[in-house]
């Protein structure tokens, strides 16, 4: 009898602390899933800061199954704040996590293919967004043909005097046509 009576107890014990433990225990990962939401929703009204703010609060709650999720994202925001190399170690970040997650890894290829496309790495540009494309073939990688990738010591992909001849050329011809 008391016996049976130990048993009950401890079953009502553990109906009414199990759901407690429980929630202690996704807690974390229910912060870091808020904040990304949030993050995604303060990058949508063009607060970027903010969102990164998001991201990296998310990212300190050390959630290993949103980790890629979250950087993945960050790496979008990174581009839009001109933070290219800052969003291409997000990017590879997000790459580098294992598992079934073709939509965080094409997304974060399309990203990383953004960055490199803005420092003018047209060539790489090119590789990740057919990387994204072969995972996602929603993302349409973007025309390349007119990018011009420029070196950081190049001042202008012309010099001034194949422009001036250019120039002499196109009066030349002008100036003939109307005399006709």
């Amino acid at each position: 009898m008391k016996f049976r009576r130990i048993l009950a107890l401890l079953f009502i014990m553990l109906i009414l602390v199990l759901p407690a433990l429980a929630a202690d225990s996704t807690e974390p990962i229910n912060s870091a899933g808020a904040l990304y939401t949030k993050s995604v929703d303060l990058a949508n009204e063009g607060k970027y800061q903010e969102a990164l703010n998001a991201t990296d609060e998310a990212l300190a709650m050390n959630v290993t199954s949103l980790t890629g999720l979250i950087q993945s994202n960050r790496a979008g925001i990174l581009v839009m704040l001109n933070r290219n190399n800052e969003a291409i170690t997000a990017a590879d970040a997000a790459i580098a996590v294992e598992g079934n997650l073709t939509t965080v890894h094409s997304i974060a290829w399309y990203n990383k293919g953004n960055a490199l496309r803005a420092l003018g790495r047209i060539s790489e540009a090119k590789t990740a967004y057919d990387n994204a494309h072969s995972l996602d073939n929603t993302l349409v990688p973007p025309d390349l043909s007119g990018d011009i990738p420029v070196s950081p010591t190049t001042k202008s992909p012309l010099s001034i005097l194949p422009v001036l001849a250019a120039l002499g050329t196109v009066i030349g011809l002008f100036a003939g046509f109307r005399k006709k």
